[in-house]
């Protein structure tokens, strides 16, 4: 589009999808087995539509998630399409009640689905939107709280797929159960490929501070969340006495989360996780904090979009890879050689098959 117009927004649309998993997802608190989705599409007078996914974690979100999604429609329509203008405004409206939880998830639909009108404005991607060049990041697959042997035949399987790294779910009840698991991955898939834990929040203080000084020598990439994301002093205490590193940041809710934890030295690395931390407009100010002090930066699921975003950030780190999605998604992300290897298409990554969509609509 040429010319100094800019669209203006017109309204939303959102839906509410249960999306079956191509196989359940174990964790130490039971099995996942479908991903509760909110679809946001806003659209513009320029025709021009962008489309944002999030996801709630459970069904129970689901209904008031897109019905606070709709309700802030009132809040942008006729607006310019303006990301980086209208994500302080709306930030702004919620100060008094916070934009942490569904607020904060209502607010990154929005902003993503802003993002993703603004890419299609332009006829590009959200990389060079942004200024930036296609970065290859090497990509690990996830393994669920599967035990010894299931962990080891999971691994397996994203090795035979060339992946580069290896992150397992742990805190089984002794460490020793962990150590069996982690032995077992790494018999598995060799001494190449990189191989993290994540605790989940299961731990103590105390507890974790224990169980690390078992793991130093288990020649791990990472720690992950060993205690509870928001108790910062309780990382930072932990990242002391670990000769591993300590990787947090998929639970913090915006920026200022991540501002209280390099304030109290709470992790060696950060996971951004880009509806959690605010969006695109979110993901860029807490790029920009990590590499302020060269923190390395992983991400937390939406491998599509988020690829884009660790091209453009400057201490990019590692792609989590998730296909939890793929099935409804039109372009899901393709991995080369362990690698993320984006296309020229144009868009953040997040659009989505209508057919699927309206199969698991709710």
């Amino acid at each position: 589009m040429t010319g100094s117009h800019q669209p203006k927004i017109t309204g939303l649309n959102v839906s509410a999808i249960r999306l079956p998993m191509l196989e359940p997802h174990r964790t130490a608190s039971g099995a996942v087995s479908e991903s509760p989705l909110v679809l946001t599409e806003i659209y513009t007078d320029a025709g021009i539509i962008g489309r944002s996914i999030v996801f709630t974690y459970t069904p129970i979100a689901l209904k008031p998630l897109a019905d606070l999604i709709n309700n802030m429609s009132a809040l942008i329509e006729n607006q310019s399409l303006a990301p980086t203008q209208l994500e302080p405004q709306l930030s702004g409206r919620f100060r008094l009640l916070g934009t942490q939880g569904l607020i904060g998830m209502a607010l990154a639909a929005i902003d993503m689905a802003l993002w993703d009108a603004h890419t299609r404005v332009h006829q590009t991607n959200l990389v060079q939107l942004l200024g930036g060049t296609a970065k290859a990041v090497p990509v690990y697959g996830g393994v669920g709280y599967d035990g010894e042997h299931g962990s080891a035949k999971s691994a397996e399987t994203w090795v035979k797929r060339g992946f580069k790294g290896i992150k397992a779910k742990i805190g089984y009840p002794d460490v020793s159960e962990d150590l069996k698991v982690i032995r077992a991955i790494r018999n598995t898939v060799g001494p190449d490929v990189a191989v993290m834990v994540d605790y989940n929040q299961c731990l103590s203080p105390v507890e974790a501070i224990e169980r690390v000084k078992h793991l130093n020598d288990a020649g791990l990439t990472w720690i992950e969340e060993p205690t509870l994301a928001h108790d910062y002093s309780g990382h930072a205490a932990i990242c002391t006495q670990s000769d591993t590193p300590i990787q947090s940041g998929e639970n913090w809710w915006g920026t200022q989360d991540l501002q209280h934890a390099l304030d109290n030295n709470a992790s060696d690395f950060v996971m951004l996780d880009v509806m959690k931390v605010g969006g695109v407009s979110g993901w860029l100010r807490g790029a920009a904090m990590a590499a302020s002090k060269n923190i390395p930066v992983s991400s937390h699921l939406w491998p599509e979009i988020s690829s884009q975003l660790l091209s453009i950030t400057p201490t990019a780190h590692w792609v989590e890879y998730c296909d939890w999605w793929n099935p409804l998604l039109v372009e899901p992300l393709q991995v080369e050689n362990g690698y993320s290897t984006l296309s020229d298409s144009i868009g953040t990554g997040m659009d989505w098959l209508d057919d699927i969509a309206e199969q698991y609509r709710i």
